[in-house]
Parts: C-alpha cells; sequence; structure tokens
C-alpha cells in the first residue's frame, strides 16, 4: 500500500486521481463524478502539489463523509481506507464505476473531464450522457488479441517511463496497472497497445498518419506521400519532422544570444493540431486515418470523428472533452497536452501574433484543422486593385500592420471620417476579407487574404 500511495503521489491528478486537502462539501461531487466515468480514487490530506498535510480522522469525520455518500442516488460503491503515510493521516476513498449510471447529486450529474469534475448543467448534455453511458471508449476496452508480455514492447515503455518520470521501484505489470491499462478480466487496455506494442499497426491498421506535399491549392499533383507509423508519441514526432522538413523556416538575429528559429506557420500551433488529432480521433472508425496535408497556401489536419457528443458546437474552444481520456491522459504525462480546453485559443493567439488568418474548424463527421501559409500581403493587395475602392484599400493595409487597430485610430491615420471607416468595414466584411474574431472591444481582425 505504501509503494502503491508514493507512485500515486508521483503521478499526480488525473483522470482517476483527485487530491483533496480536507473534508469539505465538494467530496460528494468529486464522488459522484467519479462513478459517472471510469471510477478512481480521491485522497485526503493531499495538497494539489501532491504534498502529504495529514488530516485528522475522527467519528465526525467518518460520519461527515458517509452523509456525503448517502447524498448519491443510487448510493454508489465506495471503499474507504485509512492510512498513515510518513507520519501523517490519510483518507483513500476508492470510487467504482458500475453500470447503475447515472448517479446524481441533488438532481445533478457529475462527470470527469481530464483530471477535473464537471456538472452537466443543460439537457443536451444530460441526454447525451444517457447515449454514452453504455458506450466503451475505445482506448478503455480490453484488446483480446493482445498477449502481454509476448507483444509489449519494453523499449517504448522505458522511454516512456523516463520521459514522464515515473518511479521504477515498482514491477512493470504494476506500473501499468497504476496506468489504467488493464481491465478487471486482466486484458491490456487499447491504450495500452497504441503506446507500447511492439507492432501497433498489426492490431490496428487504421492508427497511422498519412502526409502529403501537394504541388497548388488542390490534390491534382501529389510531390511527397509519407505514412507514419509506431506508437502515438512515434507518430507525433514523424508527423512533426514531416512539416518541419516541408515549412518555410527563417532565422532571426538577435543582438545577444542564439539565432531563433521561426516557422512560417508558428510551431505550437500545427504541433497542438497534431496531438488533437492523435487524442480526440474516433479509433472504432476503421476506414480512415489522420490526414496532414500541404498545399500552397494552406496546412490541413484531418482526423476521423467530429466533436464528442458530449461537447456542444458553441462551447468548442471553451471547454474539452476527450474521446479517449486513457491516451489523454498518457500524453498530459508526456507533458504534450496543455491545460485542459486551452489548446483552441492558444492556437488563435499565436496566429494572431504572426498576422495570419485565424485557424478554422469543420466539427462534422470528420474534424479539419486549416492553417493558412503567409501571403506575400502587397501582392495580394494589387490583385484587388480593380474590385475594391482606394479607401478599402487604405482600411485593409492599415489593418494588416495592426490587426488590433481601432476605428478611431484608423481614422486618424487614413484621414477619413469614423462613418466612413464603418461603412468600408463592414463591405469588407461582407465579401469575405476581412472577418472579426471575438468582441468589438477585446477581439481583433483578421484579414483573409486566402480569397
Amino acid at each position: 500500500m505504501q509503494n502503491d500511495i508514493s507512485n500515486i503521489l508521483e503521478n499526480g491528478e488525473s483522470y482517476t486521481t483527485e487530491f483533496k486537502r480536507s473534508l469539505n462539501k465538494e467530496i460528494t461531487n468529486e464522488i459522484c463524478s467519479f462513478v459517472n466515468s471510469s471510477g478512481g480514487k480521491l485522497l485526503v490530506g493531499v495538497d494539489d502539489n501532491g504534498t502529504v498535510c495529514g488530516i485528522v480522522i475522527d467519528n465526525k469525520i467518518r460520519s461527515q463523509l458517509q452523509t456525503s455518500i448517502e447524498a448519491i442516488n443510487p448510493r454508489p460503491n465506495v471503499t474507504i481506507d485509512e492510512i498513515d503515510y510518513e507520519g501523517k493521516r490519510i483518507m483513500i476513498i476508492n470510487c467504482f464505476a458500475d453500470d447503475r449510471k447515472p448517479y446524481m447529486v441533488s438532481g445533478s450529474i457529475f462527470i470527469r473531464i481530464g483530471a477535473n469534475s464537471q456538472k452537466l448543467t443543460t439537457p443536451d448534455e444530460v441526454r447525451d450522457f444517457f447515449q454514452e453511458a453504455n458506450k466503451i471508449h475505445f482506448d478503455k476496452a480490453g484488446n483480446k488479441n493482445f498477449s502481454y508480455p509476448q507483444d509489449f514492447d519494453k523499449k517504448k515503455f522505458n522511454r516512456f517511463i523516463e520521459e514522464t518520470g515515473i518511479t521504477k521501484q515498482l514491477p512493470e505489470k504494476q506500473i501499468l496497472k497504476n496506468l489504467k491499462l488493464f481491465s478487471d478480466k486482466d486484458e491490456f487496455l487499447n491504450a495500452g497497445v497504441l503506446m507500447f506494442a511492439k507492432n501497433i499497426q498489426q492490431h490496428y491498421e487504421h492508427a497511422s498518419i498519412r502526409c502529403l506535399l501537394f504541388k497548388g491549392i488542390n490534390k491534382t499533383l501529389i510531390l511527397d506521400d509519407k505514412l507514419i507509423t509506431g506508437n502515438l508519441q512515434e507518430q507525433y514526432e514523424g508527423a512533426l519532422q514531416f512539416l518541419k522538413s516541408k515549412l518555410e523556416l527563417r532565422y532571426i538575429i538577435e543582438t545577444a544570444g542564439p539565432r531563433v528559429e521561426k516557422y512560417e506557420i508558428p510551431e505550437v500551433v500545427y504541433k497542438e493540431a497534431i496531438i488533437n488529432a492523435l487524442v480526440h480521433r474516433d479509433y472504432y472508425e476503421i476506414g480512415g486515418k489522420i490526414h496532414i496535408e500541404i498545399y500552397d497556401n494552406r496546412l490541413e489536419i484531418t482526423n476521423p470523428g467530429g466533436l464528442v457528443s458530449t461537447l456542444k458546437e458553441n462551447e468548442f474552444g471553451k471547454r474539452s472533452v476527450t474521446r479517449n481520456p486513457v491516451i489523454f491522459g498518457l500524453f498530459q504525462r508526456l507533458n504534450l497536452v496543455e491545460q485542459v480546453g486551452s489548446g483552441i485559443t492558444r492556437m488563435h493567439d499565436y496566429m494572431k501574433t504572426e498576422n495570419l488568418p485565424a485557424p478554422e474548424f469543420s466539427l462534422k463527421g470528420i474534424f479539419v484543422v486549416t492553417l493558412y501559409r503567409p501571403t506575400d500581403f502587397d501582392k495580394w493587395i494589387t490583385n484587388w486593385r480593380n474590385d475594391l475602392s482606394k479607401n478599402q484599400i487604405k482600411i485593409l493595409k492599415e489593418i494588416y500592420k495592426n490587426v488590433e487597430i481601432t476605428h478611431i485610430e484608423l481614422s486618424k491615420i487614413t484621414g477619413l471620417g469614423t462613418s466612413t471607416i464603418t461603412n468600408n468595414i463592414r463591405k469588407l466584411k461582407e465579401c469575405g476579407l476581412l472577418v472579426r474574431i471575438g468582441s468589438e472591444r477585446k477581439g481583433y481582425w483578421s484579414v483573409s487574404t486566402k480569397i
């Protein structure tokens, strides 16, 4: 038990682990979220950072916990351990998921989203939960055709252990069980197959990435075609290398220090897109692969599966729901997944910083991220001389220089009245050359040089 706790503390909070400094009113909701998801452990007497602070456990605390458990309907399958760890007392609440879902607290349903608990607040969310409650996530299903340890790749596993800093003191299989990679029937989960099989594509041929380079802006002429295989981490690295070899790179020489490499599309943006494709794709869909396609004017990254049904289009970019929670957790341990729900905002911010059009997302059926490559603006604007007025060209040039420019600033620079500015901006928006990202007060402009 002591070794198990040490390993849990070292690995930190996750989809199946939560730390609480004290027993508070949130405990009821946390237990509810675990039993509505995949189960897990609540460690009471531990700070968020994994530091053991301890808790005084007496009959009052025990009674308080029982009251919290009884507030959940139906009564969940929960066991409680009280242990001494390094001279301090910890309470461990073991929560077990079963087929009696949904569990409710005062009429509300709570579920796990990444390492957080979240309340379902709308009828659509609740409806989708009922529809999804009995569906087994692909990555959490046991693989009957995988034989451990015969099909297991120790080199891939050892690399993962080293890069995540997980202790090697425990036996290999125990570490895998702590990572939730074995089912209750002792079958190796699909998430483990995708990460640690000797030959991943032997089990799932569709779990790969096809990278293509085209000449022009359509699929007529292929200049390069490469299939990236291996485990999910190797696929991420292979796709990243392909993009770096094809996208334009420039060097910025600072007055002091080494030169800085800058790709035409910010590296953090296409990294995020690749990771999202690997973590959120629908692996049940065997007819499609992840595709990375480079055209003269854009980069497209597609993966089978649209939005998860519990996430609405108006919530996209504001909160995150993963189709593959175990894979998501493994990528978190590799520090490849940032704060939950922040990735889309970060992509917008970096494209804005480089004065590039905002990323475009297609969310239906096949998920598509489109990132537009830089355009020679002066050359591009000359192509519009016969279609735009001189005032409209003036306005576009100033907005392209400063995407946060205001109507008043535009008026001062161009000498045009604010009403003229407003009318011309409306016309530019109507013809698709100008897009407002965010609110009028806090947003910014995006010049659609892709047209």
